[in-house]
């Protein structure tokens, strides 16, 4: 595999903004997006908060569109316009041009909806629709059609990795010559009784209710679980050639990355981080990068007790020495846990603090644990230096799976 790939459009939709601009902004100011849950079922819920998208998708399309697709596919929609638009819409071969979205979890509440209108009014009042919404890949296709691509669409799934996957993915497309440009990321919008009270059984969620915004806490002692957000991230990536030929501004590069497996447990991650420490050295070497040539990690930093001391003990790991000249960050304590839109939507906080110098900090960081042996951005943004550097975004799932994706400065 030859050719460099750089990144040329970003697009999102979190909790704390309804665009790049306006997310990156609050992260960097430190303003988390997490609030209570105003509807009636979350009232008997062990967690009643959520990171909701701060604009809803279904105002921002087209009714008769919106109405058709699920709300992670709304999402992957937004998130996918505002990407190609800033990468100038790109003219080129529909059969060298490729989509790879992914979700954890598919358009989960679609089929909820569904089974209820199917108890309430029969099977005669189901959606044509529903099949289309709910298929783990409708994400992927809805934005393939979007753009015609035809050199593949493609939804990965490996739950909270998902999304980092799928830019992993993407880059070797293009890498192995099958596309000239993907279009990328991930996405999920599954805020629902359902999953709120599964995530609840496995006291993963924090229930700290009477104060959202505080709730998410990676690397806090106090930290008690993680908060669930909706949302997604979009990246287009081209190979450096065609992006050359036709003058497109690149904001960022992709660097390599690496795909591993902890082969622990089906929820838990390796106490010892071993397989995301891997992932990390994989992503460095296939960078052709060594440890000291980064200095900036977004983590995975869900806020759950074991989580985040496995990565630490990873990023340590991986790091070797150089881990103490490297800043951390955990912007999940400000948009919440995205699932399979949490390592696109980060891919693109990596490129944009390469961008901008600027580490944004981690909210609600008020008492490091003393586990977590890494220096963390807290309080206001970091800044970085100037010249050749470069940045890791670790991404982990259930199922045990671990994905780093290193990217560099322009």
């Amino acid at each position: 595999m030859t050719g460099q790939v750089v990144i040329t459009g970003l697009g999102m939709t979190t909790p704390v903004g309804g665009d790049v601009e306006t997310s990156w902004r609050n992260v960097l100011a430190g303003k988390p997006g997490i609030v209570a849950i105003d509807e009636p079922w979350a009232e008997i819920q062990p967690a009643r908060i959520a990171g909701i998208m701060a604009v809803d998708p279904a105002e921002v399309l087209d009714r008769v569109e919106a109405r058709k697709l699920d709300r992670a596919q709304q999402a992957a929609l937004v998130a996918a316009r505002e990407a190609w638009a800033m990468a100038g819409a790109p003219a080129v071969d529909p059969e060298r041009l490729g989509a790879v979205i992914s979700s954890g979890m598919g358009g989960l509440t679609s089929l909820m909806s569904a089974y209820d209108t199917l108890l309430e009014k029969g099977p005669s009042r189901v959606s044509p629709h529903m099949v289309t919404q709910i298929m783990p890949n409708g994400p992927a296709a809805v934005v393939g059609l979007e753009v015609g691509a035809k050199a593949g669409v493609h939804g990965l799934v490996s739950a909270c990795a998902s999304g980092a996957e799928a830019v992993s993915y993407a880059a070797r497309m293009i890498q192995t010559g099958r596309a000239d440009v993907v279009i990328c990321g991930g996405t999920e919008a599954v805020i629902h009784p359902i999953t709120m009270a599964g995530f609840s059984a496995m006291r993963a969620l924090s229930t700290r209710n009477n104060d959202p915004a505080a709730a998410s806490r990676p690397y806090d002692i106090d930290r008690d679980g993680f908060v669930m957000g909706e949302g997604a991230g979009v990246l287009v990536l081209e190979s450096a050639e065609f992006a050359a030929a036709r003058g497109a501004k690149v904001l960022g590069v992709y660097g390599g990355s690496g795909l591993t497996s902890d082969g622990h447990h089906i929820a838990q991650p390796d106490p010892e981080g071993l397989g995301a420490a891997r992932a990390v050295r994989f992503a460095i070497e296939d960078a052709g990068l060594t440890a000291s040539d980064i200095v900036h990690v977004n983590a995975h930093a869900t806020s759950t007790p074991q989580g985040d001391i496995a990565e630490s003990t990873a990023i340590r790991a991986a790091l070797g020495d150089h881990t103490d000249n490297v800043v951390i960050t955990g912007t999940k304590s400000m948009t919440g846990h995205l699932l399979g839109g949490a390592g696109a939507i980060e891919s693109i906080f990596s490129v944009l603090a390469l961008r901008d110098r600027l580490v944004p900090p981690t909210a609600n960081l008020h008492n490091l644990d003393p586990a977590v042996n890494l220096d963390v951005a807290r309080d206001k943004p970091r800044e970085l230096p100037a010249g050749d550097i470069a940045a890791v975004n670790n991404s982990f799932g259930f199922g045990g799976h671990d994905v780093a994706v290193v990217f560099r400065s322009v």
